[in-house]
């Protein structure tokens, strides 16, 4: 099988580039301002053109879009999704991109949320912004057990903080878990950092300490679970399916969560795509067209067993 090229003169893949890079570990507001309107662009360049519609709503002061399919519509599931960007960029633009493909191929409504951004926004605002809308959802007659937590990169930070904080209260966890390239350590100390520095043509090791340290603060413990999912717990945790390209820096985080959710005794599924890079399914490729492909089976598994 031919190895997929990357086209990094492509326009979306500059734009995506330009959220997940910044020349050094302080984020400056001439970065979040390259990175917030680069975010914008890529959102106008990969969202679907058609086969969903979208309706915006407010729930307890969070701005919210329902995503919903056009066709094949079950209306007993639905999906919380977070969008990546680090905590420090994206919005309702940004998140539908993935939301609208998440709508389409698992045939269920998507909620998207705007939560607070760093550096304005610490550490645990984007937290507590998911839990506004998880219990807005409850309230609205949804059992936690009809609603599928899914996130991409710091998104998928968000869901994972977001599951282990229910069941630590003794709540109810949501039905599953779908996880694209989820940044899970905050400590970036991981091995592939070093390995896939030269390979990952979307994340540097600068761009995810400076993110970091935006949002939880330089003198922060990094290894925290609160801020660092990898080191919690991950006991009666929902069936998970993690998606991660083998060629980004943060492979290790997914690799590791998987093993962590494998030995509590849960299920998991780690998709690594060979070829893939942080977030690729994003891009409007035939290679994410069929990461896709397997997240609706993951889904149809799960629901249908």
């Amino acid at each position: 099988m031919a190895i997929l090229k990357i086209n990094l003169n492509d326009p979306l893949m500059k734009a995506i580039k330009a959220v997940n890079s910044i020349g050094g570990k302080s984020l400056t507001q001439e970065d979040l301002k390259k990175q917030r309107s680069s975010m914008e662009l890529a959102s106008k360049l990969a969202t679907p053109n058609d086969g969903f519609t979208v309706e915006s709503f407010v729930a307890e002061g969070v701005s919210c879009e329902w995503v919903k399919p056009d066709l094949a519509h079950n209306p007993n599931y639905i999906i919380l999704y977070a969008h990546g960007g680090g905590y420090t960029c994206g919005g309702l633009g940004y998140a539908r991109i993935l939301a609208a493909k998440l709508a389409i191929s698992t045939g269920f409504s998507v909620v998207s949320f705007e939560y607070r951004l760093a550096p304005e926004n610490k550490y645990p605002a984007a937290l507590d912004d998911g839990m506004v809308v998880w219990n807005h959802l409850v309230q609205q007659g949804y059992g936690a057990k009809q609603i599928l937590l899914a996130g991409d990169s710091a998104g998928g930070n968000l869901v994972l903080c977001m599951t282990q904080k229910l069941i630590e209260e003794g709540r109810i966890g949501p039905k599953a878990l779908l996880l694209f390239s989820p940044w899970t350590d905050m400590t970036a100390t991981s091995s592939s950092y070093e390995s896939c520095k030269d390979k990952d043509p979307i994340l540097t090791k600068d761009y995810v300490e400076g993110v970091r340290d935006a949002y939880i603060g330089v003198k922060a413990d990094k290894a925290d679970a609160k801020y660092s999912p990898l080191y919690g717990d991950f006991k009666d945790f929902p069936p998970t399916l993690i998606m991660v390209g083998k060629n980004e820096i943060l492979y290790e985080d997914s690799a590791q969560l998987s093993k962590k959710i494998h030995k509590a005794g849960a299920q998991v599924t780690l998709d690594t795509e060979k070829d893939g890079w942080h977030v690729y399914q994003q891009m409007p490729l035939p290679m994410a067209g069929r990461a896709m492909k397997r997240l609706s089976r993951f889904v149809t598994n799960v629901i249908y067993e």
